[in-house]
């Protein structure tokens, strides 16, 4: 198991179960599993983790997507 930023996992068999803050937020199953633990060991975990809970904007991005500017119009 490893810790990184609010983010753990742990292995069970073929797979892998991501928390956040004590909390399960994913269970990856086969070829993502496995691409995960490759990545997690050449990369950043807690930006992994993240992008694959979707846990990844929480900050001004969901303010900047409702300002006027930023409606497409």
């Amino acid at each position: 198991m490893s810790t990184a930023g609010g983010f753990d996992w742990e292995r069970r068999g073929h797979e892998v179960v991501i928390h956040h803050h004590g909390r399960r937020a994913a269970v990856l199953r086969g070829a993502r599993a496995s691409e995960f633990l490759d990545e997690v060991e050449t990369g950043d975990p807690q930006l992994l983790m993240a992008r694959l809970t979707g846990n990844y904007k929480r900050g001004n991005e969901h303010t900047a997507r409702r300002h006027p500017r930023n409606s497409g119009r």
